[in-house]
C-alpha cells in the first residue's frame, strides 16, 4: 500500500506539541445513549426530557429524523425535549436524511419496519457505502419488507406486520441488536437476540428506562412485542468513546493528571480503562452513581512516570474497543513495547477504512507500522515527527491524530479536522483547555 496521502479535505487544524495535560473536564453526552433515547422518546407516549444530550451531528440526525416522523423536538442550550408519537409514526413523504450516522440508519430501520407506510432512509456519501445487509437480513426474517441497493442505502422500507424470531448475530453489533429489539417491541410474540461477544447494552437499558420489560441471560436478550413506552427524564453521561482521546493523550505525558467528571461507566464500555491500566496508567474511579440504569462516575488518570508499556488487543476485546482502537493505535509508537491489534476487521467498514488510514497517517509521521487485514502491529519506542495527516472525513481519525500530534517533534496539520463535529464538536476547544505547552 502506498504511503503517500490522498489529500481530499481542505479544512485543516495545526496541532502544536504539548508538555502535559492537566485539569478537569465534563464531556458532552454519550452518543450511543443519546441516539437510543431520541428514537425511543419519539416512539413513547408523553414528553421526554434529556440533559447533557450529545452535541454531535450524528445525534442531531436522529432528532431530525424523528421530527420528520411526527415527534415534536425542542432543543435548548442544555436540554432536549421530545414529545412522542405514542407508537405511531407518520410517513413524511420525503427522504429521511441520516447524515453520517450509521446508528440512526440501522436502529431507525428496526423501528420503522413495523410501521404502516413507506419510508426511505439515505445518508451522506460515506454512510451510503457502509453495509446495511446485516440489519436487513434479520428484519426480513421477522417479516419486514426492505430493499437495498447492492447491500447499501438507500434503505426502502414498506411497513409490514412482524413476528418474533430467535437470531444470533454473526458479527458483533450493538446497532443490529438494538434494531432487532426495536422491531421486536412491535412484533407478535417474542424476539431473542444472542451474540458470541457481548456488545454495549445501552439499547436494553434504554428500553427498560422507557418501561419495556427485557429478559437477559449471559449471551442473549429477549423482548415481547406489544409493550407501550412512556416518556422519561434522564441525564446522559459523558461519552466514554470521546473520553478515550483525552485519556490517551494524558497517558502520554508522565506529569499529566486529568479528571473527567460525570463520565459513563457502563461495564460494556469501560474496557478502555482496563487497557490503559494494563499499559501502566493509574486510574481512579470516584463518585459512582446510577441514572436510568446507566452508571456515571468521575475518572482520574495519572500517567506512569516510566511511560506506557505494551499490550495486545484481540478477540472479544477488539469488538468491545472498536471505537477506541484508532486512538490506541495512534499513541502506540510512544509506548515502550508497542500495541498489537487483531480481529478488528470491522474497522475497515466504518466511516472510513480506519485500519488503512491509521497506518497511512502513522507512516506520514515517520512511524514503522505493519498493516493486516484485521489489524495493525505498531512497535513502541518510536519518535514521531510533525507532518500532514488526513482524516479521510472520519471524526475518530481526526481526533486520534490530534492526540498523536501532541508528542510529535514539530507541528502537525490535520486535514479534514472539521470531521470531529460528527461526534464531538467541542473536541479541539476542550483539548486546548487542558493542554500545557
Amino acid at each position: 500500500m502506498a504511503d503517500t496521502l490522498n489529500i481530499e479535505n481542505t479544512t485543516e487544524r495545526t496541532i502544536h506539541p504539548a508538555r502535559n495535560l492537566i485539569g478537569t473536564l465534563r464531556l458532552p453526552g454519550d452518543k450511543s445513549i443519546s441516539h437510543r433515547y431520541a428514537l425511543l422518546a419519539a416512539m413513547a407516549e408523553g414528553i421526554s426530557r434529556f440533559h447533557n444530550f450529545s452535541t454531535g451531528a450524528d445525534c442531531s440526525s436522529s432528532l431530525d429524523c424523528v421530527q420528520q416522523l411526527g415527534a415534536k423536538v425542542t432543543r435548548s442550550a442544555d436540554t432536549v425535549e421530545v414529545e412522542g408519537c405514542a407508537g405511531v409514526f407518520t410517513p413524511p413523504g420525503t427522504l429521511l436524511d441520516c447524515g453520517n450516522s450509521g446508528s440512526t440508519m440501522r436502529m431507525l430501520s428496526g423501528l420503522l419496519a413495523a410501521q404502516a407506510g413507506d419510508f426511505t432512509l439515505l445518508g451522506d456519501a460515506s454512510l451510503n457505502r457502509r453495509p446495511m445487509e446485516r440489519v436487513r437480513k434479520p428484519l426480513l426474517e421477522m417479516g419486514a419488507s426492505i430493499q437495498l441497493t447492492d447491500g447499501h442505502a438507500p434503505v426502502e422500507i414498506h411497513g409490514a406486520k412482524l413476528h418474533g424470531i430467535e437470531y444470533r448475530t454473526p458479527v458483533p453489533s450493538a446497532q443490529v441488536k438494538t434494531a432487532l429489539l426495536f422491531a421486536g417491541l412491535q412484533a407478535a410474540g417474542t424476539t431473542t437476540v444472542s451474540e458470541a461477544v457481548r456488545t454495549r447494552d445501552h439499547g436494553e437499558l434504554a428500553l427498560r428506562a422507557f418501561g419495556a420489560e427485557i429478559r437477559r441471560t449471559t449471551d442473549s436478550v429477549t423482548i415481547t412485542g406489544g409493550q407501550k413506552l412512556h416518556g422519561i427524564e434522564a441525564t446522559v453521561p459523558g461519552d466514554m468513546s470521546s473520553a478515550a482521546f483525552f485519556l490517551c493523550a494524558a497517558a502520554l505525558f508522565p506529569e499529566s493528571s486529568l479528571v473527567l467528571d460525570q463520565l459513563g461507566m457502563n461495564p460494556t464500555r469501560a474496557t478502555l480503562l482496563d487497557v490503559l491500566t494494563a499499559l501502566g496508567a493509574k486510574i481512579s474511579v470516584l463518585n459512582l452513581e446510577e441514572n436510568q440504569g446507566e452508571l456515571i462516575g468521575s475518572v482520574q488518570l495519572v500517567a506512569p512516570p516510566q511511560g506506557l508499556g505494551s499490550t495486545e488487543i484481540s478477540g472479544p476485546l477488539a469488538a468491545q474497543l472498536i471505537d477506541e482502537l484508532p486512538v490506541l493505535a495512534a499513541i502506540a509508537p510512544y509506548t515502550r513495547g508497542g500495541i498489537r491489534i487483531r480481529d478488528a476487521r470491522e474497522l475497515r467498514v466504518k466511516e472510513s477504512d480506519r485500519i488503512a488510514l491509521v497506518a497511512r497517517n502513522l507512516r506520514a509521521m515517520g512511524a514503522e507500522v505493519t498493516e493486516f487485514d484485521d489489524g495493525l502491529d505498531v512497535p513502541g519506542g518510536q519518535e514521531l515527527q510533525g507532518a500532514v495527516v488526513d482524516s479521510g472525513g472520519d471524526h475518530r481519525i481526526a481526533m486520534a491524530f490530534a492526540v498523536a500530534a501532541l508528542r510529535a517533534a514539530g507541528d502537525t496539520q490535520v486535514l479534514g479536522a472539521d470531521a470531529a463535529a460528527i461526534s464531538f464538536p467541542e473536541f479541539f476547544h476542550l483539548l486546548e483547555q487542558v493542554t500545557e505547552r
